[in-house]
């Protein structure tokens, strides 16, 4: 957004990235006064002030200006804070020192964005009051990506900064609400959790498709997701130990992304590195060992594009793994609301301070669309913990797990010398096991993170066995 109480001269362009150097005329008599430059090296998040020197020759009558370099690190810049004369121009050596692309940019205009280990030159001004500028990707700036710009009068006083930006900056946008008693719309789909037999055969060539598009989460609800092929959670893969899986990722978004699956054995900056908008990878791995396994995306903030719908899960079954009559997955994840339409909040991620938990990426899904199974069904539960912060303890109300596999081992099977059954499945972030159990009385049974917070906050659905107990007994 265009300061207006800066002058009619007040000029935002970015110039080549070519160093700075004004070559003055022969007929100016005053030498060249070099800026100071800011290598000072600090660690991330706010910054000592710096001031640097300018140069009075050769610029419009009473102006002057300063020069400084700053670092783009992926979520930092240095310095973070700089002071400036007041009616300066400023010119900025911006370097990218990140793994991925940079902008920065004067109270949140377009700027072009800079790759990384290259330097770009930006000329802001005449400045006359205080303001900021930051990286325009999205959730940089909330990860500290930010720098004040301090305005000084003639005294040395700092000037009233300007206006906060209102136009352009959606992290101040009004965040969405979940209205709990709410129903989807006629037309609305839950994600199927239903899952499918590996396939046949010892090797599973996948293609995923990084795309960033609106989803709704809740009813009426819809945040800009970036996802792997549409989905939040995206596709759940499976397979058997010693299978091998060639999977070929695509960004077809606006920024860096990557995949990073917790049950390979990788080189990370190899198989999961960053790829820029347009191209591909081809992430190879072969499965050595056994569970429900964590993938998501590894950029920089990794929080933020977890958070903000780059996870899913893939399912490596235990050796002699017996068959069941019914097969679900339930991914646990957390909603941190940004205004409607737009992306997740990274400050509610830093903070913990989520809107909802959900199980497969929406608000009770399960709770208006029940699943369906008879009372004779074994039923196997694959449960995975994708969120960033929140951990979880699946628990079935009204039935016992006879079966507990978790995080590589069986903790409970039927048969065992002494028998006992257990309540809940325990699981940290990104840990992942099943359980198995039966539902014999028609009933409505209700899964539940058994968090009590989270149980009233989306992390719940229901299981209707047979006719759900119209015709049962009291």
């Amino acid at each position: 957004m265009p300061d207006t109480t800066s002058s009619p001269t007040d000029d935002h362009r970015q110039t080549d990235t070519s160093p700075l150097v004004h070559r003055l005329g022969t007929a100016i008599a005053f030498g060249l006064l070099i800026g100071l430059v800011i290598t000072a090296l600090v660690s991330p998040g706010r910054a000592p002030t710096t001031t640097a020197a300018g140069v009075t020759a050769n610029l419009p009558a009473g102006g002057r200006t300063v020069t400084f370099d700053v670092e783009l690190g992926d979520t930092y810049l240095k310095p973070a804070s700089i002071d400036v004369p007041a009616g300066a121009e400023v010119v900025i050596n911006a370097t990218n020192v990140g793994s991925m692309e940079h902008s920065l940019a004067l109270r949140g205009q377009d700027e072009a964005l800079v790759a990384p280990g290259k330097t770009a030159e930006l000329r802001w001004g005449p400045l006359t009051q205080s303001t900021q500028a930051w990286c325009t990707v999205a959730g940089h700036k909330d990860a500290g990506m930010l720098m004040d710009i301090n305005v000084t009068g003639a005294d040395g006083a700092p000037t009233v900064a300007a206006p906060a930006p209102t136009v352009g900056d959606k992290a101040e946008a009004e965040a969405a609400k979940i209205d709990p008693a709410a129903s989807p719309a006629p037309g609305w789909k839950p994600f199927d959790p239903t899952v499918q037999p590996a396939q046949g055969g010892t090797t599973h060539e996948v293609t995923l498709h990084v795309t960033e598009q609106k989803v709704e989460v809740a009813p009426g609800v819809e945040q800009l997701l970036w996802t792997y092929d549409g989905t939040a959670p995206g596709p759940v893969l499976r397979g058997r130990v010693g299978d091998l899986f060639q999977v070929t990722l695509i960004n077809n978004g606006s920024m860096n992304h990557s995949v990073d699956f917790h049950a390979s054995k990788v080189a990370p900056n190899v198989e999961m590195r960053p790829i820029a908008p347009g191209e591909s990878l081809v992430y190879q791995f072969r499965a050595q060992f056994a569970g429900i396994f964590t993938y998501h995306c590894g950029v920089s903030p990794m929080i933020h594009h977890m958070g903000n719908g780059m996870f899913g899960a893939v399912i490596i079954d235990p050796p002699n793994l017996a068959p069941v009559d019914k097969e679900f997955v339930f991914i646990q994840s957390e909603l941190n609301l940004g205004a409607d339409g737009e992306v997740m909040d990274l400050k509610k991620m830093m903070a913990g301070d989520n809107d909802a938990v959900v199980f497969n990426g929406y608000h009770n899904q399960y709770v208006h669309s029940p699943l369906q199974v008879d009372p004779s069904d074994r039923i196997r539960a694959w449960v995975v913990n994708a969120a960033v912060n929140e951990d979880l303890s699946f628990h079935v109300v009204g039935s016992i797990f006879d079966t507990v596999w978790k995080e590589g081992s069986y903790a409970l099977q039927p048969g065992a010398a002494e028998r006992g059954g257990s309540q809940a499945l325990d699981l940290g972030t990104t840990q992942g096991g099943f359980v198995e159990f039966t539902l014999e009385t028609p009933g409505q049974y209700t899964f539940v993170g058994h968090q009590m917070r989270n149980l009233s906050r989306g992390a719940a659905g229901v299981i209707v066995s047979g006719d759900g107990g119209s015709g049962a007994a009291h």
